[in-house]
């Protein structure tokens, strides 16, 4: 049998209820803590996904002997530091998108893990669907031809106040940030590392991104268009195209439970890609599997490639003007 891994999660809201679900779904993995700034709030989220232990600091559970690997949900700008303690307290991590708020806190982030030989991953959870999998099988048959162009968007309305982190600047609100990194990252996924962007956004009142538009070019010279909105509800779709074909990823593209083939000659054919539990239990597996053959990094979101796009964010967040209080450290 394998080796159980044990999870505690880091934070209690949305994100992490999603990975908590998750985890029933990965075999192997038991969740064992679980940590808010608040104990409280730490019990009560153990209450309702069966959590042994509960700490009221974040460094209580960096610190708890019980854990082997921590799953980090909190707020974007506490990414950085969350994962550093853990780190530094002998923790494997997975941490949340967007994995830290700039490119000098994601290098500073994978150099402690490579220092500490820890296992070290970016929790972009689209990359380890079925779906993704399979879209990247179907162009390596050359069934749609030479890859030539991605167009993705994603968007919502945020119904939100001010306040709410989504809008909200010290806690690294905005569209290209939130929901942008989908597309970014998903387009990096299949056409390969981008070598140049350019960004367009509207800036909203509280001084972050409401709407974001970007164009990159890869260093194939390929070339992706994308979009992000916390103001719109786009069809949320991702379209990878050939010369021969293309690849429909349908409405919400980033857990899609199947995909569209649809060659220049000939019918298209929907095949389904089921995925575990909620989605979220594929990077789960992947981290354990990761873990158990002693390696620090998965290659289908390797440390290079998350440093390189926070890199990539950094410079279109220049284009449109948006800076945060990180920025300044």
């Amino acid at each position: 049998m394998e080796k159980t891994l044990r999870w505690g999660i880091l934070g209690t809201g949305k994100i992490a209820s999603a990975m908590a679900t998750g985890l029933r779904d990965a075999p192997g993995a038991q969740l064992a803590a679980v940590a808010s700034r608040s104990i409280d709030i730490a019990q009560q989220f153990g209450a309702r996904f069966d959590v042994a232990r509960h700490h009221g600091s974040y460094q209580a559970l960096a610190d708890d002997p019980e854990v082997d690997i921590v799953y980090i949900a909190t707020p974007h700008t506490l990414h950085a530091d969350n994962a550093l303690m853990c780190l530094a307290a002998g923790k494997h991590v997975v941490c949340e998108k967007p994995f830290t708020m700039n490119a000098r806190e994601a290098q500073a982030v994978v150099g402690l893990a490579r220092e500490k030989q820890l296992f070290l991953m970016e929790a972009m959870w689209s990359r380890f669907l079925p779906m993704a999998q399979e879209a990247k099988r179907i162009i390596a048959s050359g069934e749609i031809g030479t890859l030539q162009q991605i167009s993705a968007d994603i968007g919502f309305v945020a119904n939100v106040a001010p306040e709410h982190r989504l809008l909200n600047p010290a806690l690294g609100g905005g569209a290209l940030l939130d929901v942008g990194i989908y597309p970014l990252s998903m387009a990096a996924f299949f056409l390969g590392p981008v070598a140049a962007t350019q960004a367009l956004a509207n800036i909203g009142a509280t001084g972050v991104d409401e709407q974001v538009a970007f164009v990159l070019r890869h260093a194939n010279g390929t070339t992706s268009s994308c979009a992000g909105s916390l103001c719109a509800l786009t069809p949320t779709e991702m379209v990878i195209s050939g010369s021969l074909g293309r690849i429909r990823l349908p409405a919400r593209f980033y857990k899609a439970d199947h995909l569209l083939v649809e060659p220049m000659d000939g019918p298209a054919r929907r095949i389904d890609t089921p995925y575990l539990g909620n989605g979220y239990t594929h990077e789960a597996i992947e981290a354990m599997r990761c873990i158990r053959f002693g390696l620090t990094e998965s290659d289908i979101m390797p440390h290079a490639e998350t440093v390189a796009l926070m890199a990539q964010l950094d410079a279109m967040r220049a284009q449109i003007g948006l800076a945060y209080p990180a920025d300044r450290i």
